[in-house]
C-alpha cells in the first residue's frame, strides 16, 4: 500500500514534467520550421496540456480498466469547476468576461451533453469517439479562423491555456538536438508516469476493496487536475484570475473531445449504470451551476466559490460514504 502510494505520486510528478518537456520540444521544433505561433498554441500546446489525462485513460482503457478511465475524466471535469474555481475564488474573486459565457461556455456545455449522450447506451464506441474527434477538429478550426480574423479572439485562445507564456517553452539557446531530446524524453516520461499512476491506482483500489470508478473520480482525477489547480491559484494570487474560467472551460472541453474521443476510437469504453445515473448527472449539474454563478455581476465571489467548494466536498463525501 505504501509502495503503491509512492509510485502513484512519483507517476504524477513524472507525468507533469513529461507534458512540460513534450510541449517545450514539440513547440520549439514547430516554431523553428516556421509554423505560426497561434497554430502551435492551438494545437501542440493545447493538446499537450491534456496529454496526462490522455495517457492515463489510454493505458487504463487498454488494460480493460474502463471505470478508472471514465472516472478520471468525469472527476477531472468536476474538480476543474467545483474544486479549482471554488478554491481560486476563495483566494480572490474571479472576473468573468461576457464573451466567455456567450461563446466558450455553450461550447463546453455542448461537449458535456454530447459526452453524456454517447454514453447512454452503455458504450462509448469507436463511432462515438469519431464524433467527438470531429467536434474537436471543428472546434480547433473555429479557433484558428477566429484568431486570424478577430482581434478579440484572445479569450478563446486563453480558454485552452494558450497564451504568450505558453509559447515561451523554448529558449533561444535550445538547439534542435536539445528540443528533440525534450520531445522524446517528454513522450517517454508521459508513458512511464501514466503506467505508474494507473497500475498503482488499480492496486490501491484492490487493497482497499473499493471500485475503480471511485479511485478514478477521486485521487486520479484530483491528481491529474493539480497542474490546473496550481496555475489557477497562482493566477488568483497575482490578480490574474480572469483567465481561470476560460482555462477551465477549455480543459473540460479537451478532456471530452480529445481524450475520450481519441481513446474510445482506439478502445471502446463501457459505461456502468451507476456512472450513467449518478456521476454523469453530477458533472452536468455542476457545469450548469457555473452559469448563474458566473453571470451574477460577471464575477465568481468568495461566497460563490465557497458554494462550489462545498458542492465538491459534498460529492466527495457521497462517494466515500456510499461507494467505499
Amino acid at each position: 500500500m505504501i509502495l503503491d502510494t509512492v509510485l502513484f505520486l512519483l507517476g504524477l510528478i513524472i507525468l507533469y514534467y513529461g507534458a512540460e518537456w513534450l510541449i517545450r520540444g514539440a513547440s520549439g521544433i514547430a516554431l523553428d520550421y516556421g509554423i505560426r505561433p497561434v497554430v502551435v498554441g492551438l494545437t501542440i500546446v493545447a493538446l499537450g496540456t491534456s496529454m496526462p489525462e490522455f495517457l492515463v485513460n489510454f493505458i487504463a482503457a487498454l488494460g480493460g480498466e474502463h471505470d478508472l478511465a471514465l472516472g478520471n475524466i468525469i472527476g477531472s471535469n468536476i474538480s476543474n469547476i467545483a474544486l479549482i474555481l471554488g478554491a481560486s475564488a476563495l483566494v480572490l474573486p474571479i472576473a468573468v468576461t461576457p464573451q466567455i459565457l456567450q461563446k466558450e461556455y455553450p461550447m463546453m456545455l455542448g461537449a458535456m451533453v454530447v459526452f453524456y449522450g454517447v454514453a447512454l447506451d452503455g458504450t462509448i464506441s469507436r463511432l462515438d469517439g469519431g464524433l467527438l474527434v470531429t467536434c474537436l477538429i471543428a472546434f480547433i478550426g473555429y479557433l484558428l479562423y477566429d484568431a486570424q480574423n478577430n482581434s478579440a479572439a484572445s479569450s478563446m485562445i486563453d480558454e485552452i491555456d494558450v497564451d504568450d507564456d505558453s509559447l515561451e517553452t523554448s529558449s533561444p539557446q535550445d538547439t534542435l538536438l536539445k528540443k528533440t531530446l525534450f520531445l522524446v524524453g517528454g513522450t517517454i516520461g508521459l508513458a512511464v508516469g501514466a503506467h505508474f499512476m494507473v497500475d498503482s491506482a488499480v492496486d490501491i483500489a484492490n487493497v482497499m476493496g473499493i471500485s475503480q470508478i471511485t479511485i478514478g473520480l477521486t485521487i486520479v482525477a484530483i491528481g491529474t487536475s493539480l497542474p490546473e489547480l496550481a496555475a489557477s491559484m497562482v493566477g488568483a494570487i497575482k490578480d490574474e484570475a480572469d483567465l481561470s474560467v476560460g482555462n477551465i472551460l477549455g480543459s473540460n472541453l479537451l478532456n471530452v473531445l480529445f481524450v475520450v474521443g481519441t481513446v474510445s476510437i482506439m478502445s471502446p469504453l463501457s459505461v456502468e449504470p451507476t456512472t450513467q445515473t449518478v456521476h454523469f448527472p453530477v458533472m452536468l449539474g455542476i457545469c450548469v451551476m457555473l452559469l448563474p454563478i458566473a453571470w451574477t455581476r460577471f464575477q465568481i465571489t468568495r461566497l460563490e466559490g465557497g458554494v462550489l467548494l462545498a458542492t465538491f466536498l459534498s460529492y466527495m463525501t457521497y462517494i466515500v460514504v456510499w461507494t467505499v
